[in-house]
């Protein structure tokens, strides 16, 4: 039976989508169901090399996404969406943008780097904040998904891939038609969840304005003597003005909040009834000058993340307050028809102030240069150097080349390089600060930076502009990689502010860890005539991990062993079917104390059905979450909703 709790949340939020709804009514006309105009499955990436370049001559598996997806798919939030995308893996703790790792080829959450519009959104205080994407999603031009070794581009993080967030606003050009669209879908469902993602984009003469919302809210259901409530806001505006045929300018800033259950999420303590909230502000401001035979781009970006976490009701909550200033210059340098040069340098400054881990300021620097060059119409190569600086582990050289081969239609490609990843501030003081810890994480300040090399070699099948194949075998060979691994008292390193009869899990440079694996794409783009189109994406990977260490590590030991992500979108006239799948197959783990066990294999289906009532602007649609009730966990003891139904109300213009 579905019950709606009318709380003040979902008051509001449906008052935002009527008012919304009456005043887009005024608005140009634009499909319910997006009808791409391109079905091109090699699209123009700008992350695998940073000059805007084609798919197939990156030598990278890239996958592209377009924004208009979101809302046509059954999730909630960006994190969601990236859950069922072809090769990543999200250890999802709490539904609707609480918190989710992003994994990528079996690494840790921590090596997976996240830009939005080219400037990086790895807080300095976690990983585990990866996740939250300051930008609502109605203001995405499309997501870009590089698999693999990135650092000679992009520096510490970039291990197991870069996810690229590209906003409309940034992604405008100067000969872009003129355009005003609004979007606003509304829902209200069981449990008193109630949401919001709208949105508007304006670009007129030399002037681009955007500005969204993303609201989720839900009494949550019912877990170990709590409810995994979730009350998750963002809201974003940007702005962006020709000044010349030469100079564009941009800016964005973003405002995002996230206050939900967080029984679980870090221990398997049955004491553990936690809550967590976090506020953060988002600033980046673009420069950028388009001369004859260059490009060049000056990005400023600044982050701030307030996270106060309650571990529970007689517990201190930790509160930490972290900061990321970040500076990139690149220019783009045409110096033949057929060779691209692209150089620039990087700082950035990170700072965390925590009555937990403590008062840290870390400074990191890094140049570096990209080569595209194309042999004749088949051959491409890209090749990459990077020079790294770390006040903590110095100097870095981090070389990487990228091969690309087409023949007829196939595309052949390669690709090796080094990567490196430096230990954020939870890994090196983690419970540095307090008086007494009796279990739980701890940090280590002696961490040495992580280093790999990874190589890989794939190919990709097109057919007819409509269907597109891709296998990639790929293999990382990793040292000192940085994970949690329980320690007795008597081996920790520190004991001043430990029990002895503590059970701890200890930051630590593993020797080695190897990994190899195995990735299989599939996308699919079909439209018949104006009536009927399908759109389709599907990612298989297989993935073998082993280490040195006697006692298995936390992360490497839960990352699947199996993915299967699936998205399928059916539409014939007003009727449009989404669905959503992952399968997902690994380690099993069990935590008795709290009755938790997290099986080795689990499958969940999401599915969405959209009738347009009025001009194809206007929809009505109900959507279930987790269809067959599947009870599973990504990591052990954070349970996840079951089934969940809901429905709404959708327009478009």
């Amino acid at each position: 039976m579905l019950t709606v709790n009318f709380t003040t949340y979902s008051q509001t939020i449906r008052a935002f989508a009527v008012v919304g709804l009456l005043a887009s009514s005024l608005l140009p006309s634009q499909p319910l169901f997006a009808q791409d105009k391109n079905t091109d499955l090699d699209p123009v990436t700008i992350t695998a090399s940073l000059n805007p370049v084609q798919t197939s001559r990156t030598g990278r598996n890239v996958f592209v996404i377009k924004g208009d997806r979101f809302a046509q798919l059954p999730v909630h939030s960006v994190d969601e969406l990236l859950r069922y995308l072809p090769g990543v893996e999200m250890q999802m703790r709490g539904p609707a943008g609480s918190q989710g790792d992003i994994v990528m080829r079996g690494g840790t959450f921590q090596q997976v780097l996240v830009l939005l519009d080219g400037m990086r959104l790895n807080d300095p205080n976690t990983g585990h904040f990866s996740g939250y994407i300051p930008i609502a999603p109605a203001e995405i031009d499309r997501i870009e998904i590089l698999k693999g070794a990135s650092s000679a581009t992009y520096g510490s993080e970039a291990v197991g891939g870069v996810i690229h967030i590209i906003t409309r606003t940034y992604a405008a050009r100067k000969d872009s038609p003129e355009t005003l669209a609004v979007q606003a879908n509304g829902a209200l469902g069981a449990y008193g969840f109630a949401s919001l993602n709208a949105g508007t984009f304006l670009k007129k003469g030399n002037n681009i304005f955007s500005a969204g919302i993303l609201s989720n809210h839900s009494d949550g259901q019912l877990q170990r003597g709590t409810r995994g409530f979730f009350h998750n806001n963002t809201v974003s505006l940007s702005a962006s003005r020709f000044l010349s045929e030469k100079w564009k300018l941009s800016a964005r800033a973003a405002f995002d909040q996230r206050d939900f259950g967080a029984q679980n999420f870090y221990t398997s303590f049955v004491s553990d009834t936690a809550k967590e909230k976090l506020s953060g502000t988002w600033a980046q401001m673009q420069v950028q000058r388009t001369g004859r035979r260059d490009r060049l781009t000056v990005d400023l970006g600044y982050k701030n993340m307030l996270d106060r976490f309650t571990y529970n009701s007689g517990s201190i909550p930790n509160s930490s307050r972290s900061e990321l200033i970040q500076v990139l210059v690149r220019d783009e340098i045409r110096l033949r028809e057929h060779t691209a040069l692209t150089a620039g340098v990087q700082l950035i400054n990170k700072k965390i102030a925590s009555n937990d881990r403590g008062h840290h300021n870390l400074l990191q620097a890094g140049a570096f240069v990209v080569l595209n060059q194309q042999v004749g119409e088949k051959f491409s190569v890209n090749p990459a150097l990077r020079v790294e600086w770390n006040e903590s582990s110095k100097w870095e050289l981090i070389p990487q080349v990228n091969l690309s081969y087409r023949e007829g239609d196939f595309q052949f490609r390669a690709s090796a390089g080094r990567t490196i990843r430096d230990a954020d501030f939870t890994e090196r003081y983690n419970n540095y600060n307090k008086s007494l810890v009796t279990g739980g994480r701890i940090g280590n300040p002696a961490l040495n930076p992580e280093s790999s090399f990874s190589y890989e070699a794939g190919a990709d099948y097109f057919l007819n502009n409509h269907l597109k194949l891709s296998g990639t075998f790929f293999q990382r060979f990793h040292e000192q990689l940085i994970d949690w691994v329980n320690t007795p008292y008597a081996n920790m390193p520190r004991k001043e502010n430990l029990s002895p009869t503590g059970n701890y899990a200890l930051a630590k440079n593993i020797s080695k860890v190897n990994t190899r694996g195995v990735e299989g794409d599939i996308q699919f783009n079909q439209k018949t005539g104006d009536q009927q189109q399908i759109w389709a994406s599907a990612g298989f990977t297989w993935i073998e991990s082993a280490g040195t260490e006697a006692t298995p590590s936390l992360y490497i030991s839960s990352h699947a062993r199996i993915l299967t992500n699936l998205n399928l979108q059916y539409g014939y006239r007003n009727l449009t079917l989404s669905t959503a799948a992952i399968y997902k197959y690994r380690t099993a783990q069990e935590a008795k104390a709290i009755g938790a066990r997290m099986e080795p294999g689990y499958f969940v289906l999401n599915g969405k059905l959209q009738y347009a009532i009025w001009k194809q602007q206007l929809g009505i649609f109900v959507q279930v979450d987790n269809i067959f009730d599947q009870s599973y966990q990504d990591l052990l003891g954070s349970v996840m909703p079951g089934r969940w139904v809901m429905g709404g109300i959708s327009f478009r213009r």
